[in-house]
């Protein structure tokens, strides 16, 4: 029996305007102290935190604290912009990597996609019903295959061909026209091209791909016919964020469903577009929600 996928997080249950601080820092006595200080001076009302202390037995690496922390931003007195200002001496003090988000501002997402469509088609209709509040200020793919499809949601579609001589132009437009958007997150729903160091440089943590396996197993093309090969009783999909190096970025979300002898590549095939779905709108709903903390190539996921 193929074991279930597991439950998607859950909404947040208040929907009051909050703000979520997000932080991690070299482990110490009381961080939590001076930042939970900070907000209860200002009369800050705290809904949601959750904390993690990363051990290490690497002597040259110090141990690292991990936070987010939800407030409610009518308890404050004062707008992120003061709010950035008036914890920055706190921050430096701690040596505290940081950022601090509106709950109000949506988040804005370009995808990527080639010719799969399953990944595109469930992005759209999470966007649509609002389970994903975000904003797709257009998508863009190297075919022009699903045009009328993204143009009937009303999203704009930019059809930008990647070939072996026009990659370093290619991938100059897909900057451009992030740039030029306004995007917070890229996403790869099955664009199939390794994107150049360029683009991977000029956008770290900002970039979000699901791949067809469960990596480090099975890196690069074809995936499932390398499990057949193989004959694994697992295959899965990972959602990554994406570096230089090809599917080596820091994991957000794996899943797996298992199979036998009698499933064939195709069967496998089918069997993960499901989970690669599932995966992706896991992944990218903690990277919206800034549940998602990377140190080095691991990451914190408060789920």
């Amino acid at each position: 029996m193929r074991r279930p996928a597991p439950r998607p997080a859950a909404p947040a249950m208040h929907r009051e305007r909050f703000y979520t601080l997000s932080a991690s820092c070299p482990d110490r006595s009381g961080i939590v102290a001076k930042v939970s200080g900070f907000i209860a001076e200002h009369k800050g009302w705290i809904l949601e935190t959750a904390l993690h202390s990363e051990r290490t037995d690497d002597a040259s690496q110090a141990d690292r604290y991990f936070m987010r922390i939800e407030i409610r931003a009518d308890s404050l007195p004062f707008m992120l912009t003061e709010f950035r200002e008036r914890f920055a001496p706190i921050a430096e003090e701690l040596q505290m990597d940081w950022k601090i988000t509106d709950s109000a501002v949506k988040k804005r997402v370009v995808v990527l996609v080639s010719k799969q469509e399953h990944c595109l088609y469930d992005l759209l209709a999470r966007w649509q019903s609002k389970e994903l509040d975000i904003e797709i200020p257009c998508i863009i793919s190297n075919h022009d295959t699903f045009r009328g499809f993204v143009e009937w949601h009303g999203i704009p579609f930019h059809h930008v061909p990647v070939t072996p001589d026009n990659k370093a132009r290619a991938y100059a437009e897909v900057q451009r026209i992030f740039d030029e958007v306004g995007g917070d997150t890229m996403v790869l729903a099955r664009y199939m091209q390794i994107l150049s160091p360029e683009l991977c440089a000029a956008n770290p943590g900002k970039i979000i791909n699901i791949h067809h396996s469960f990596l480090p197993s099975f890196v690069g093309a074809r995936p499932y016919h390398q499990a057949y090969q193989r004959g694994v009783k697992l295959i899965g999909a990972t959602c990554h964020y994406v570096t230089s190096e090809l599917d080596q970025g820091p994991i957000i979300e794996q899943d797996v469903i298992r199979i036998d002898h009698s499933d064939s590549v195709e069967d496998m095939v089918r069997y993960g577009k499901d989970i690669e779905k599932a995966v992706l709108a896991r992944g990218l709903r903690y990277h919206l929600e800034d549940r998602v903390l990377v140190h080095g190539n691991k990451t914190v996921v408060f789920r």
